[in-house]
């Protein structure tokens, strides 16, 4: 298996953005594609996909392998995802440390996991069982949730670095996640991430949310707050097999300008502590 290129500075790949992004190719280091939204499509998003992978390094991050459910992975779901890499040459391959599905039902959203010893070893087997069917390397993210589950008997962070150690995987870091969490419910963002493996992180996610009945909101709908940049330049350093990272916007959509705007401060204030946010750093 390859070993994953240094990318840079990019976005997630949404429709609305379309226009905007292939405007500013030279300004986008990469691009990072939802899985689902390639997978049993209609022949134009295969289209869609190989023309993005022809103008820029591509990521695949999905949102349906439920790692947490206590069965084996959907294979054929799994083969789907292995064809698409095929055609999109992804550096990598990612998805959410949590569950979406239980037999006979799909939940229709990102579910958190109860934090014990069992439930660590159901995904860490499933995240095994995936990554030997992928022929590069898979990432999990860790996800905002909004509860704990009650029954749980560890931390995040314990749990965390449980799967990922067990699992042998990169970590997908999204610290707005680790700040909307520590904020909703009440721990310290700072602490977390020194309780974590940052050896093992691979890509950064960041993106905006909102207040509402005085809830911090993981909404992908505004821009990247203040205090997870200064998680993202405190905790970067220390992070050697990082290669990505990247805006996240899913609504709300500002002037291609104003985003572009948004990743380029992002980089340049990165650059001093991580060479390849610098302009072309990622490689293109």
């Amino acid at each position: 298996m390859r070993e994953p290129s240094v990318l840079g500075v990019g976005l997630g790949y949404r429709q609305e953005l379309r226009e905007a992004i292939l405007d500013a190719a030279d300004s986008i280091d990469f691009l990072e594609l939802i899985t689902d939204q390639y997978i049993d499509m209609p022949p134009h998003k295969a289209v869609e996909a190989r023309e993005l992978a022809d103008r820029f390094p591509i990521l695949l991050h999905g949102v349906d392998l439920s790692l947490g459910t206590d069965q084996p992975p959907d294979t054929e779901y799994v083969k789907k995802i292995q064809q698409l890499a095929e055609r999109t040459d992804p550096e990598w391959v990612s998805d959410h440390l949590c569950f979406t599905q239980v037999p006979g039902l799909n939940l229709g959203q990102l579910t958190p996991l109860a934090f014990t010893p069992e439930t660590t070893e159901i995904a860490a087997r499933n995240i095994r069982l995936v990554a030997q069917e992928l022929d590069r390397p898979f990432a999990v993210e860790n996800i905002s949730y909004y509860f704990r589950v009650p029954w749980s008997t560890m931390s995040e962070a314990e749990f965390i670095t449980e799967v990922v150690t067990r699992a042998d995987c990169h970590l997908l870091l999204d610290l707005t996640n680790v700040l909307n969490n520590a904020t909703n419910l009440g721990f310290d963002a700072a602490d977390f991430l020194d309780r974590i493996p940052l050896e093992r992180v691979l890509q950064i996610h960041l993106a905006g949310g909102y207040w509402q009945d005085g809830v911090l909101l993981d909404t992908h709908s505004h821009p990247v707050p203040a205090q997870v940049l200064e998680l993202l330049l405190d905790f970067v350093p220390r992070m050697p097999a990082l290669k990505a990272v990247m805006i996240e916007r899913d609504q709300n959509f500002p002037p291609p300008a104003e985003l572009l705007a948004e990743l380029n401060g992002i980089r340049q204030a990165l650059a001093p502590a991580w060479p390849p946010a610098s302009p072309r750093g990622g490689g293109r």
